[in-house]
């Protein structure tokens, strides 16, 4: 009975608590959480605060009108769609033959940080491009630096890299990513690229991955053991540059992708 009373007890003082906390605090209170629940912005929306750092939306979830085809002055007509406030690339059946090509964003970018989301089809393969540059006949990965977008357990490129170098969230071909990071296919991905004066930072899911830095000895080393190395527009990346998302010929999904610069 001892411990009944007890339990009593502490539930009487608790509602006696609650009832003598003055109705002003208790609605501060309220509204204190209100203001938490609507900085959580929408998909392909800003908070106030995102604003008030310098973000600006690349993608508002219904138009294309800050990216175009590469080496191209529109938005492909096939192989991309806009729906349900995601941007879609559309897997072509046929790997990188066919589809709507890579695209770029119209706008060049020095020191940046990009955010955005990205969700891969089972086996699929896409890739992030930064400081990329826009060459007639020339392909847009023998310039830029790539993120990897994969399904690191089915693509076999997951296993054909070195330690996974080719994996998801990797600097292709060149530096690893780290697996644990990374949500398999069909879940979205959270992602981050930092470039800042050369230093550059991958991060998956809130988790840093790599940190690099382009134009030293140690970068012209590492490119030199890749397959970027007969290509001087990569071994002497640019310092400033176009954003790239890849078609690969699989199903990816891209949305909240945003840029600051810095």
């Amino acid at each position: 009975m001892k411990k009944i009373k007890i339990y009593l007890s502490l539930f009487t003082a608790s509602i006696v608590l609650f009832a003598c906390t003055p109705k002003g605090e208790q609605n501060k209170e309220e509204q204190q959480k209100e203001e938490v629940i609507t900085e959580q912005a929408a998909p392909n929306t800003l908070t106030q605060a995102e604003i008030d750092e310098g973000w600006v939306l690349l993608f508002d979830g219904k138009t294309t009108t800050n990216f175009r085809g590469y080496n191209s002055e529109t938005f492909p007509e096939k192989g991309w769609v806009v729906e349900d406030g995601i941007l879609h690339v559309l897997g072509s059946g046929r790997g990188e033959a066919g589809g709507g090509g890579d695209i770029i964003t119209d706008k060049k970018y020095r020191n940046f940080e990009l955010s955005l989301e990205w969700k891969v089809s089972e086996g699929g393969n896409s890739g992030i491009f930064y400081l990329a540059q826009e060459k007639p006949d020339q392909p847009i990965w023998k310039s830029a630096p790539e993120m990897q977008i994969l399904d690191n357990a089915k693509h076999p490129d997951a296993k054909l890299g070195v330690d996974g170098n080719r994996a998801a969230g990797a600097l292709y071909d060149l530096i690893p990513g780290k697996f644990e990071a990374v949500n398999p296919a069909g879940e979205w991905n959270q992602v981050k690229i930092m470039v800042y004066k050369g230093t550059v930072v991958h991060s998956v899911n809130g988790e840093k991955v790599l940190e690099y830095h382009l134009w030293t000895p140690d970068w012209k080393d590492m490119v030199a053991n890749s397959k970027f190395k007969d290509y001087d527009d990569f071994v002497n990346t640019a310092k400033e540059g176009y954003i790239g998302l890849q078609d690969h010929g699989d199903d990816v999904w891209f949305r909240n992708i945003k840029i600051r610069e810095i």
